[in-house]
């Protein structure tokens, strides 16, 4: 078996040297001249057509990949598309027979065992469920993972890594583009692919984030039928977002359903911190049951994102700071979170933003992209050794897909104006007064119970750093932390005090002179609570 494995990966080593030799790949590595006319992004992507599933869906990922892509490469690897054939119905049959161990009719009353559609990855198919002690079917999907995936994927992405960790090794222009850690970013949202209970679960958490909203529709799970190998779905009905024209014939109102697309992708960046990846086309349907109001219907779930609060923050900071065009905070906030390297200066970055940023705005403001606005951001912080995060990276491309199909919907589409109030809510409930004060409140005990913990630690980093020799320098720092915790813990506790007094005086009357003791004392409470967690 190892000789076996042995001979197929040499074989798969040769199949690729053979493909990136006729396709002029070795330009990328500066070793032989090309002689091919196409440009390199197309021979490129070509070649990775041609290699199949793995590395097509590497080449996609790469196409979102602006702080160490070339543009050129970037435009013509997001046109890469999924060419695979549809496996056996019988196949597909078997499989689910084995996930759930009974036989296929014991669970559906019908199975088309021609797929809908077909992808690297998996297939679907049409059925029936039966619904248990009745007569009722209920109209579903099955997706079914294609036979031997997982070991075709493991297989060519342990090539991959092979070929990454090469490249490193002998060719200086590739090592720059660090493709050890971008093989390894890319493995995990591949072998996420191959657990249909996690798109499952995704899926889930999509419907309870929206259910009963007017925006948008997520399918139900079925659970009892769902399998790592097997996803049970409700079937949706709509009408796909491509078929424009027959959308139009319906009389769908396109301004309604652009702007609503805005404000689900806003909504499930700021408000639920969790959002669908992958809102290509092909994974979007219209409920035109009412023209007038259309929403949104979404299937395959494979790629979600969630933010951490501080990316959150720092996106709605750069929003701001791009339209009021304050380059100079959009550069702050790149060195506050510390994705550009200590030591680099200010005022270069600040240039460098501005220069790309001036002639987005000698455009109209409802043709202003954001996704635009992320990619150049990305490609001029790359010059500063920026370190995208890839979460960033997935948003960035979310966000294109629904302004390219925002305007393609309605070319007058103003995103700001559908984006901002959304924006504006959320950084009221997060940094606002109120926030603040809700943040004091839930912090004051802990900080004050924490007191007595912090000193001792404090005293024994004392004690330690006295043994071993500890610098004078790191001494006084020990204990400016024990000074810091006490002026903390101390606002902390009067904050409380006052939020407490400014309660009871505007509870004790209704005379003027109780209304602004009352008044006076909650400000007083949050600016104290706000420095306090200001230094903490």
């Amino acid at each position: 078996m190892i000789e076996l494995l042995s001979f197929s990966r040499v074989r798969r080593i040769w199949q690729i040297r053979r493909v990136a030799s006729r396709y002029g790949l070795y330009e990328f590595a500066g070793r032989k001249p090309n002689k091919d006319p196409r440009p390199r992004g197309e021979r490129l992507r070509l070649a990775l057509e041609e290699l199949g599933p793995v590395f097509i869906k590497f080449g996609q990922a790469l196409s979102t990949r602006p702080d160490i892509v070339p543009a050129d490469i970037a435009a013509d690897l997001a046109r890469l598309q999924d060419r695979v054939p549809p496996f056996p119905g019988r196949e597909a049959r078997a499989i689910i027979e084995s996930e759930l161990g009974k036989p296929l009719d014991a669970v559906f009353a019908e199975f088309d065992e021609v797929p809908m559609a077909s992808a690297s990855v998996a297939q679907v198919h049409a059925a029936k469920l039966r619904v248990e002690g009745s007569d009722d079917t209920f109209d579903v999907v099955v997706k079914v993972l294609r036979p031997g995936i997982d070991a075709i994927m493991r297989s060519d992405i342990e090539l991959l890594h092979t070929l990454a960790g090469l490249a490193e090794k002998f060719s200086p222009e590739l090592r720059r583009l660090r493709p050890r850690e971008v093989v390894a970013e890319y493995e995990k949202v591949l072998l996420d692919e191959l657990d249909l209970m996690r798109e499952g679960a995704n899926c889930a958490q999509l419907r309870r984030n929206w259910l009963g909203s007017n925006l948008i529709y997520h399918p139900l799970v079925f659970w009892d039928h769902t399998r790592t190998r097997v996803l049970v779905m409700e079937r949706i009905y709509g009408v796909s977002i491509r078929e424009l024209d027959r959308l139009r014939e319906m009389n769908v109102d396109f301004r309604v359903l652009s702007e609503r697309g805005v404000e689900i992708f806003f909504k499930q960046t700021f408000v639920h911190n969790f959002f669908h990846a992958d809102m290509h086309p092909g994974n979007i349907f219209v409920d035109v049951s009412d023209p007038a109001r259309p929403s949104y219907l979404a299937v395959d779930f494979g790629i979600v994102g969630t933010l951490t609060a501080s990316d959150q923050r720092y996106l709605a900071e750069n929003f701001y700071a791009f339209f009021n065009r304050d380059y100079r905070r959009v550069a702050e906030l790149h060195l506050e979170s510390e994705w550009i390297p200590k030591g680099t200066r200010l005022e270069d970055f600040e240039g460098a933003i501005r220069t790309i940023c001036e002639p987005i705005f000698q455009r109209p403001l409802k043709d202003i992209s954001f996704g635009f606005f992320l990619l150049r951001l990305f490609q001029v912080a790359r010059r500063f050794n920026y370190q995208v995060q890839p979460q960033l990276v997935l948003l960035q491309k979310t966000l294109l897909q629904i302004e390219g199909l925002g305007r393609q919907l309605n070319p007058e589409l103003d995103l700001w104006k559908t984006a901002k109030p959304i924006m504006e809510e959320w950084m009221r409930a997060r940094l606002g007064p109120a926030a603040t004060f809700e943040k004091m409140r839930a912090q004051g005990p802990s900080l004050a119970e924490s007191l007595p913990e912090l000193a001792q630690h404090a005293l024994r980093q004392l004690r330690r750093g006295e043994s071993f020799g500890t610098s004078r320098a790191e001494l006084a720092a020990l204990r400016e932390e024990i000074r810091a915790a006490n002026r903390r813990t101390v606002q902390m506790i009067a904050a409380v005090g006052l939020a407490a007094g400014a309660v009871a005086a505007h509870q004790s009357g209704t005379a003027s002179s109780s209304g602004w003791l009352a008044a006076a004392l909650a400000a007083a409470a949050l600016w104290l609570g706000w420095r306090a967690l200001r230094r903490a």
